[in-house]
């Protein structure tokens, strides 16, 4: 029988939440407002956290120095042209992981798994000289397909944990009923994991926005997206700080205002199939 929680056990529990919270979000904040701030209070000593001069001059430099509209849309393609493709191959691979498993089914999921400690580094050389061959060195389409690979570990293994909690009774019984291997995934799978499929695609979606190791080795300007937005703010003449944060908070402004409308269908998503 579970012990009845206390008001000060809620108290403490809910502090401690509030303060890791806060701590997390501390480096956002200093961000956004150091992006207010001239070039001469973002490097002051000891640093100004409310004391300074309110300014939107870093905000008028960076729009008028960079075509923000187009980085922002390729961010766009990019993130959600490897979310689609990557569920298009990885909802069909969770299915059969999930319920037609074969002996070796928890050795290709640790396979992929172990995919994800590979450091990126070591097969940019031979990735750069396809790309070359193929045709797909700074374009859309070519990071679309990288990003959906690097995160496809991460899709199959939610899609399947999601699928695993689904009644593998409700799927022989569309069987039984004549339904076919498509209308079994689509009118009847797809449906009861709505909540995990769509935090998935969430999840992913933020990884392929927030990556920069492959955007800034594999773009230069037709499909650079904003991760190389942000990096244009660092040059050999220097570091621009308040610029700098300027850029970064336009850069991650839309993931966080996409994350704070979906936090709900997140939180649903991965507690999916947590109680029974």
């Amino acid at each position: 029988m579970a012990r009845a929680v206390t008001p000060r056990r809620k108290l403490i529990n809910t502090g401690l939440a509030w303060a890791i919270g806060l701590l997390i979000f501390f480096p956002i904040l200093w961000t956004i407002l150091t992006s207010f701030k001239t070039e001469a209070q973002a490097i002051a000593s000891p640093p100004l956290f409310l004391g300074f001069d309110w300014t939107l001059e870093n905000y008028g430099v960076v729009m008028e120095r960079s075509n923000y509209a187009r980085f922002l849309m390729n961010s766009i393609i990019i993130a959600g042209g490897s979310t689609v493709l990557g569920l298009i191959v990885a909802v069909p691979a969770a299915w059969s992981m999930a319920f037609v498993p074969s002996r070796r089914t928890k050795d290709i999921l640790l396979w992929m798994l172990s995919t994800k400690m590979l450091p990126a580094v070591g097969v940019l050389y031979p990735i750069y000289l396809l790309f070359i061959q193929l045709g797909l060195l700074d374009s859309r389409a070519g990071l679309v397909i990288v990003m959906m690979l690097i995160n496809l570990p991460i899709i199959v293994w939610m899609l399947y944990t999601y699928f695993r909690e689904i009644p593998v009774e409700i799927l022989e019984a569309a069987r039984m009923d004549g339904a076919t291997l498509k209308e079994e995934v689509l009118y009847i799978l797809t449906p009861m994991a709505v909540p995990g499929i769509a935090s998935t695609m969430l999840l992913n979606f933020i990884l392929a926005w927030n990556e920069a190791f492959w955007t800034l080795n594999l773009t230069a300007v037709d499909a650079a997206p904003l991760t190389a937005f942000i990096a244009s703010y660092s040059s050999p003449e220097g570091l621009f700080f308040a610029k700098l944060s300027a850029a970064s908070t336009m850069a991650i402004a839309p993931i966080l205002i996409l994350g704070w409308f979906s936090q709900k269908q997140l939180v649903r998503g991965l507690t999916f199939g947590a109680v029974k």
